[in-house]
């Protein structure tokens, strides 16, 4: 490991630490993992007891590669992003992620004083995130921690995570041509539903991993 690598893992070591701090404090079950292995052997130790398990459409979840895991293990799979499905299967499969046992996710952003800060185009993410599943667990790479504010919490969506996964879903929308927000009106825009959980909703059972690697946009 070179020098540089290794302070600059010590720095967001203790971004991450502060993260969690902050995150329990705020009534989450905040877990500090140094790997994404680590964060990936904590999904499937705590997936053990669940039938269902729910995908939010999260880079993050997606770079820990858990899903086949998860399948030879016996679990049903409620991933509305698989290649192949009618919108009206996608959209049936996003309404029973809302009561499935686990749903995983990511996070667009976390602030250092412990909120949880997302904008969604469709809003199933955030809402499985808020109530409905009984376990949710949220994979936070250190790259989507945020210093500031919840204002500056959002600019860094819009910023560095919209245009990308604007580009990603292939939508028509000025960011994914561009790179940059413009606050557009189109059809295809993504950024419609800001939420922000500043503690954990009371009959939720939220786990936040906050990973020392970056993970996801």
């Amino acid at each position: 490991m070179s020098k540089s690598k290794e302070l600059t893992d010590w720095a967001f070591e203790q971004k991450c630490e502060k993260a969690v701090e902050s995150l329990g404090k705020n009534g989450f079950t905040a877990v500090y993992c140094r790997t994404a292995q680590e964060a990936y052997d904590y999904i499937i130790a705590e997936a053990d007891t669940a039938a269902t398990i729910g995908f939010g459409g999260s880079l993050s979840v997606v770079d820990l590669n858990v899903a086949d895991k998860l399948a030879g293990m016996g679990k049903e799979l409620l991933n509305h992003g698989i290649p192949g499905l009618t919108p009206e299967e996608s959209l049936e499969i996003r309404r029973r992620q809302l009561t499935c046992d686990l749903f995983l996710t990511g996070t667009n952003a976390v602030t250092l004083s412990g909120c949880l800060v997302n904008i969604d185009g469709a809003g199933n993410r955030v809402a499985a995130m808020a109530f409905g599943p009984r376990k949710v667990i949220v994979v936070a790479g250190r790259n989507k921690l945020v210093e500031g504010d919840v204002g500056e919490a959002i600019r860094r969506v819009k910023d560095w995570a919209s245009p990308p996964n604007a580009r990603r879903l292939n939508l028509n929308t000025p960011c994914a041509k561009t790179g940059f927000c413009s606050d557009c009106g189109s059809p295809d825009r993504i950024c419609r539903i800001i939420t922000v959980i500043e503690r954990k909703p009371r009959v939720a059972d939220i786990r936040v991993l906050v990973v020392n690697e970056d993970m996801g946009l």
